[in-house]
């Protein structure tokens, strides 16, 4: 594996994907420290510093971890990356929803070209989803003390000092000018980087968090006040049961059902074709990390809602509310039930046995021992709904896992420390990186080297990354590094400006 990664780098044009992506993925990471215009960053320096030294035992979960999940803490930051890429992937869903749905864009998805129509059309519903959210987000900046991600700011002074007309349409504009950006960068990175854009912008949002969660998990088992011998121990624990944990992610994601699939044979002219024997894969999770999303989104709908009201956002019921919704229990028992359930909805929205069945039978294929046509159709349905059952136990069992972590170390289940444990962070994360290990060793194998396993390959579409050309040239990759080096000084700049005034 070790000489896998040597061999990275000697591949001009591997090694030229890498450096273009690793360039734009450090512009993202700067944007998202980049304040919104007419927002004091004093006031959210000075909160900062305050969630960095408070306790590890705070709550931070629920609807507020799956916010800063797609935006990299864009939303506690103010910057012009607020909403991440949350947009995009809401448009993506709705689009996919109504594509299994409407038979229009059903058919529209199997013709040539229709599947650069059906992205277009993506892009402008995130434009309009951004449009709407970026209102939102406009208006609680206003109001920050009731929003979850930013609770107890107004302590610290006055988020927006002049709030007027003219600043809400200026940061509307701004929000959604970084969203379209985020999403013109994911396509420079699918096309001429490495791994697809969207889920490496999600993965590095997701990692942004990871050296807050390790600082904070020293001091609770290490150097914290009640410290003891018993709590060094338990960190060793913890660690070991975070790569279990990987492992069986890993084994479940990668995990397939093969069904056998056997063509007849064909003669045209001179030539034999079919008689060949190929398999279809189900996946055993084939919904991914859909269902979490979907449960989450649909959870978070209400509290938001009414943590934008000011007549009711500070009664009683809305604050108990919220609290449950931030890491309680009613956050993830309702979260297990919606996952178990969304599961088999993407299921029976996305997987079409009676298309699967059609399409085998025009090419001449049948599943050894069942009938074409409808009997194929009936014996993919109850295979699928089998293994489907499996994805759903194993995704709310992904769910749950923070709470179950947190009640054997003390910790609440929205703990900084838990996310890394389980839930959306960890099905991102190591789908992201099989996809990108894919890639990459496709690319070895292609250049006649070793992959990362000798004996063996990763499981997944080879095909994705036939591009013997379209990668990054040298020429963007300076430029790209040129940009980097300017903003970070004008940050260095700004950084000590700020600290002598």
């Amino acid at each position: 594996m070790i000489s896998a990664f040597v061999n990275t780098w000697k591949i001009p044009e591997l090694r030229d994907r890498i450096l273009f992506t690793l360039a734009l993925i450090i512009i993202i990471r700067l944007g998202v420290h980049i304040t919104l215009p007419g927002v004091d960053a004093s006031v959210i320096r000075a909160y900062m510093d305050h969630l960095q030294a408070q306790d590890p035992k705070s709550p931070t979960g629920g609807i507020t971890a799956l916010l800063q999940v797609f935006s990299g803490g864009g939303l506690q930051q103010a910057g012009i990356f607020a909403l991440g890429i949350m947009p995009y992937i809401s448009a993506s869903i709705m689009v996919q929803l109504m594509t299994a749905v409407v038979p229009k864009l059903s058919r529209l998805a199997r013709e040539d070209g229709g599947r650069q129509k059906i992205n277009q059309y993506t892009r402008y519903i995130t434009m309009g989803i951004a449009l709407v959210q970026g209102f939102f987000v406009a208006k609680s900046l206003t109001n920050p003390g009731n929003i979850p991600y930013l609770s107890g700011i107004e302590k610290f002074g006055r988020l927006v000092p002049d709030p007027s007309v003219s600043w809400m349409a200026l940061t509307v504009l701004t929000i959604v000018a970084g969203t379209v950006l985020l999403l013109w960068i994911a396509d420079q990175i699918t096309e001429r980087g490495i791994g697809n854009g969207a889920s490496i912008i999600i993965t590095v949002n997701i990692i942004a968090a990871l050296p807050g969660a390790l600082i904070q998990a020293w001091k609770f088992f290490v150097t914290g006040d009640d410290v003891n011998k018993f709590s060094s121990i338990m960190m060793v624990v913890m660690v070991a049961m975070l790569l279990v944990v990987i492992a069986g992610t890993i084994a479940v994601t990668q995990a397939q059902r093969k069904i056998t699939v056997q063509y007849a044979k064909r003669v045209v002219g001179r030539k034999q074709f079919g008689g060949q024997t190929q398999y279809l894969p189900l996946k055993v999770n084939y919904s991914g990390v859909m269902p979490i999303i979907f449960a989450s989104a649909v959870l978070s709908i209400v509290p938001i809602t009414l943590g934008l009201i000011p007549s009711i956002a500070s009664q009683p019921w809305v604050v108990k509310l919220n609290s449950q919704m931030q890491g309680g229990t009613a956050y993830y028992v309702l979260g297990g039930i919606g996952i178990f359930l969304f599961s088999y909805f993407w299921v029976a929205m996305m997987f079409q046995p009676s298309q699967i069945a059609e399409d085998l039978k025009r090419n001449g294929g049948y599943i050894p021992g069942v009938r074409p046509g409808k009997p194929t159709a009936d014996f993919l349905d109850f295979t699928m709904t089998r293994l489907t059952f499996a994805g759903a136990i194993f995704l709310t069992v992904l769910f749950m896992l923070p709470v179950l972590t947190g009640k054997i170390v003390d910790l609440p289940p929205g703990s900084m420390i838990l996310q890394f444990f389980g839930g959306t962070s960890l099905l991102i994360m190591v789908g992201v990186v099989l996809d990108v290990m894919r890639q990459v060793e496709t690319q070895l194998l292609q250049k006649h080297y070793d992959g990362f396993l000798r004996k063996g390959k990763l499981k997944g579409r080879y095909d994705r990354l036939n591009q013997g050309s379209g990668g990054a040239s040298r020429t963007a990759v300076v430029y790209l590094m040129v940009v980097i080096a300017i903003l970070i000084v004008l940050g260095i700049t700004a950084f000590i400006y700020n600290r002598v005034h």
